[in-house]
């Protein structure tokens, strides 16, 4: 097995997706993985800064920005996703069949945790346009606490939210919380996420193999089941 490790860094939309492959990528490649996940924004920052990475994946927006910067380059599709709504497992489960069900779900909601859209999430910052575009900003996010760096469904796991919104790839992973559904139409968002090679990557040809590997049909299983649709 080669010393050298790949070094990745990313948000929480494919880290289930990252932890799963890192053992067969290591199998078929010969090479480690070597992750680092946090939100969006510190993770953008910190290839900012200069710091060397051989992936990204992150939101198309922030891949994106990073090219322009001439920080990351050959940026490629990996997956979309929607957002959804965990509970603790074996509670009820709220009706969000409709806008106007989903509205009165989180008015009626004793608590709820989101994305902090400081954090540059895609969730976060999709919920907080949504709730302001329903009406219902100031009394939602009177009892909302505000999340970064960590599974939102985790709260309603350890019982201490009722509710929690995030990309149905974040929630699935959580034991002990259950998936309502997705969002409904009109409310919903789809988050495209890509993969991208630092343009300072150590390992190169490795980054682009590990990006290849995502694709691949294995890799695309994973995604999938995770919620997401494989690009």
């Amino acid at each position: 097995m080669s010393e050298t490790g790949v070094k990745v860094m990313s948000s929480g939309g494919l880290k289930a997706v990252i932890t799963a492959l890192a053992d067969a990528f290591t199998r078929a490649s010969g090479r480690k993985l070597v992750p680092t996940f946090g939100p969006p924004a510190a993770i953008k920052a910190r290839i900012e800064s200069g710091e060397a990475v051989d992936v990204a994946v992150l939101t198309a927006p922030l891949i994106e920005a990073l090219v322009s910067q001439g920080k990351l380059a050959e940026a490629t599709e990996l997956a979309r996703s929607g957002l959804g709504i965990a509970v603790r497992a074996g509670a009820p489960k709220p009706d969000i069949a409709s806008v106007e069900a989903f509205r009165r779900t989180l008015l009626a909601a004793k608590s709820i945790v989101a994305g902090d859209p400081a954090a540059g999430g895609a969730s976060g910052i999709h919920f907080a346009k949504v709730i302001e575009q329903l009406g219902i900003a100031d009394a939602v996010m009177a009892k909302t606490r505000l999340n970064s760096g960590s599974y939102n469904a985790e709260f309603v796991a350890r019982g201490e939210a009722e509710l929690a919104i995030q990309q149905i790839s974040e929630i699935l992973p959580v034991k002990g919380a259950e998936l309502v559904g997705p969002l409904p139409p009109g409310v919903q968002a789809t988050t495209v996420f890509k993969a991208a090679i630092g343009t300072n990557a150590g390992a190169p040809a490795a980054a682009k193999e590990l990006i290849a590997f995502l694709r691949t049909p294995q890799g695309a299983q994973v995604i999938a089941a995770t919620g997401m649709e494989p690009a």
